[in-house]
């Protein structure tokens, strides 16, 4: 009679997966660092960076460390944030954004991951033209048509550019620069987002076959097992239910 996986092996597999997720948090925090101040209340990538993080439940005295690295400390300095534009399968535009100590090895993994899948690596500015900069705070409404009216006129009495309300969510948009003050408006109206950031968001979604939606979820899981992928951005319509990247 075959066996499932033992209690402990389930563990391991759990901190192998925690550990991936705070290599991704630790570098955000020290690019975010790096990018502005170390006071999180002056410098608001760095505040959604560590709010993320304490959700993650990582310590304070990590992320204390991380907040270190990016004002120049233990090798902080040789973290950077690098974009890569490609195509996946069915000619599905992709934005990679990656924090990285070794370029090199960076675009090598992000090249092998896409010729694997069906797709390519695309030279600057090749598809970010389908993109839009905005801030996107998402709550979970599930056809609660009450909530979501409370979302949207606080949504707009605070500045929003536009709610958008599908498959069970209300996304609310706004410039990058009204993010910070529209996530505080909100919160105080006792609003909760189930994910909040500045995203690459696509101006149009491509329907396309379901064996290349198949593939194209790999491409994902596969990229987002590199460590120093951070965001994955594509345009493609997927169902609901595979997968809720931007």
């Amino acid at each position: 009679m075959g066996r499932g996986p033992s209690i402990e092996g389930r563990k391991n597999a759990e901190d192998a997966k925690r550990a991936k997720v705070f290599t991704k948090l630790i570098r955000e925090i020290t690019v975010a660092t790096r990018s502005g101040v170390a006071d999180p209340a002056a410098n608001p990538r760095l505040r959604s960076a560590v709010e993320k993080a304490l959700s993650a439940n990582m310590t304070r005295d990590t992320i204390d460390r991380a907040i270190k690295r990016g004002s120049g400390a233990d090798g902080g300095a040789d973290m950077q944030e690098l974009r890569y534009e490609g195509y996946g399968p069915a000619g599905v535009a992709l934005i990679i954004d990656c924090v990285t100590d070794n370029p090199v090895r960076t675009v090598a993994d992000v090249r092998h991951a896409l010729t694997k899948h069906g797709g390519n690596l695309g030279t600057s500015g090749s598809v970010a033209f389908q993109f839009n900069r905005c801030g996107e705070l998402v709550f979970d409404t599930a056809g609660d048509a009450a909530l979501e009216e409370k979302i949207l006129e606080a949504a707009l009495e605070a500045g929003a550019d536009d709610v958008v309300n599908e498959a069970g969510e209300s996304s609310v948009l706004c410039t990058p620069e009204n993010f910070d003050a529209l996530s505080r408006t909100l919160a105080e109206a006792g609003l909760r987002p189930s994910r909040a950031e500045v995203v690459m968001r696509p101006a149009n979604r491509t329907a396309i076959p379901a064996e290349a939606q198949e593939t194209l979820l790999d491409l994902i899981d596969w990229l987002e097992e590199l460590d120093d992928v951070h965001e994955i951005y594509h345009n493609a319509a997927l169902p609901a239910a595979t997968h809720s990247q931007a």
